[in-house]
């Protein structure tokens, strides 16, 4: 079964958009709103889910926090899903400086997040970024300047090396 991806990664952008600028990273949990109904009808019925759902439909489960002591590559190398999570997601949000490699030459000492605040070109985004086991992919990039619903860009392929890193996560990790 396909399941709907891109509307799991607008929903949650959506839901952070309502929150507000300068959040924590989240991590969420994608399952299928068929299953939540069955195996947990308490949780469906608090999430309002009382009539017939869509079998393509997705519910974002938030996480944990990820440990704060760890980078998000370590952070995520450390999570593993059981069968019935068909997908993960992340929510965070980045200052990315415009410009190429040739303009973006920092101080070998420099603090770089620091001297990254201090350009005129930067930019803070918020990035929704998603991946399920079948290997669908899909992201949301809001930037702060452009805040509105119809200035979010999306798509299967913004922000791939994070949704591979997403991917990951889901993998079975046999060994043999």
């Amino acid at each position: 079964m396909s399941f709907n991806i891109r509307q799991a990664v607008l929903d949650l952008e959506r839901h952070a958009a309502e929150q507000g600028w300068d959040q924590p990273m989240r991590v969420y949990a994608l399952v299928p709103t068929a299953d939540l109904v069955e195996r947990e009808p308490a949780l469906a019925e608090m999430l309002g889910l009382d009539g017939p759902v869509e079998p393509t439909e997705l519910t974002p489960v938030e996480q944990e926090p990820l440990p704060s002591d760890l980078n998000l590559e370590e952070a995520l190398g450390r999570i593993a899903w059981p069968a019935e999570v068909s997908g993960c997601a992340l929510v965070m949000e980045r200052l990315v400086v415009k410009g190429s490699d040739e303009t973006l030459d920092p101080p070998r000492d420099a603090d770089l997040g620091q001297w990254a605040q201090e350009r005129p070109d930067a930019e803070e985004i918020r990035m929704v970024a998603a991946s399920l086991r079948d290997g669908s992919t899909y992201s949301a990039l809001r930037m702060r300047s452009h805040d509105s619903e119809d200035q979010v860009l999306n798509g299967s392929d913004l922000v791939p090396a994070l949704t591979s890193a997403l991917s990951l996560t889901l993998e079975d990790d046999e060994e043999g």
